[in-house]
């Protein structure tokens, strides 16, 4: 396993940030690590490279124990903080450069050259850090996190302050690197989520509440489906609840109809046969899905 979490846990005085925490993650997989904010995101990510001890449990990166070979797994972790600490009064490239040097790497200018092209600095390399725009400030923060080549990428809120397009360039960029590399990423941004990661883990209060595929978390247990349906005739709320599984029954407008199932199962067939018994054509249904937010608020609320 590239990242192995056993029975963390935390505390700041009395306060528990982590009860107990267990997870693994393989290689060369993207896991979203999602959770409220005080929910012990950052404090797990800050257990895993190094900047904090736990307070008992065992955690290990690329099998070397976070405590006993912190070295090693700095070696091998590339990080980047949700404050992305930065020098603001060194260029892009001098910083990139700087980086490279604390990490022993040889041939520098090489790497700097192709981390910048990685992660679209071209255009501002030349500039110091401190006039960047905020989007530019969070691909400096992902290029110091890649420069060193490491095997596993920890990244908390990388794509906060980007826009539309950049969100779309770094998320192809951490799509590519998932493919041979580990990252474990924090966001509030769920469509992020669901275009790259593979598995979600979420952690609420402390504590892992779901630990899935991306797609079978959308499954999850508590899910729910919404179905708009059109009649030709009028029908009752009342005789629509009696359809098994129709948690509730909002008219629009009209014969129209949106339908709250309380679980994951696809009910639009007994919707036809409820039509059917009760005389009725359905003119038009549309099923959609519960997304990754919705989850998100089931399992945190």
């Amino acid at each position: 396993m590239s990242i192995s979490v056993q029975n963390i846990s935390k505390l700041y005085g009395k306060q528990k940030a982590l009860n107990g925490i267990s997870f693994d993650v393989k290689s060369a997989e993207i896991v979203g690590f999602l959770g409220p904010n005080g929910a012990g995101k950052s404090t797990t990510m800050k257990i895993l490279t190094c900047f904090i001890p736990q307070t008992s449990g065992k955690a290990s990166v690329c099998g070397y124990d976070v405590n006993e070979e912190s070295l090693e797994v700095r070696r091998n972790v590339g990080y980047l903080a949700e404050s992305n600490p930065l020098y603001y009064d060194m260029f892009v490239r001098e910083y990139l450069a700087f980086v490279a040097e604390l990490h022993g790497l040889k041939n520098t200018d090489v790497r700097v050259k192709e981390i910048i092209s990685m992660t679209g600095l071209e255009v501002e390399q030349k500039k110091k850090i401190g006039a960047l725009s905020k989007g530019y400030k969070q691909r400096v923060g992902l290029a110091q996190a890649l420069i060193h080549d490491p095997k596993v990428l920890i990244l908390d809120e990388p794509t906060s302050g980007l826009d539309p397009i950049q969100l779309v360039e770094i998320r192809n960029v951490i799509k590519e690197i998932g493919k041979q590399k580990t990252v474990m990423l924090s966001t509030h941004i769920m469509q992020e989520v669901e275009a790259m990661c593979d598995r979600v883990i979420i952690i609420n209060k402390g504590e892992i509440v779901a630990d899935k595929p991306t797609q079978e978390m959308k499954e999850t247990k508590g899910s729910r489906q919404l179905i708009t349906v059109e009649f030709d005739k009028a029908s009752s709320k009342s005789a629509l609840l009696n359809i098994e599984g129709i948690r509730e029954a909002v008219n629009i407008k009209g014969n129209v109809w949106q339908l709250t199932t309380s679980s994951s199962k696809d009910l639009r067939g007994d919707i036809f046969q409820f039509a059917v018994q009760n005389q009725l054509a359905v003119l038009t249904l549309q099923k959609e899905e519960q997304n990754l937010e919705d989850v998100f608020r089931e399992l945190t609320k």
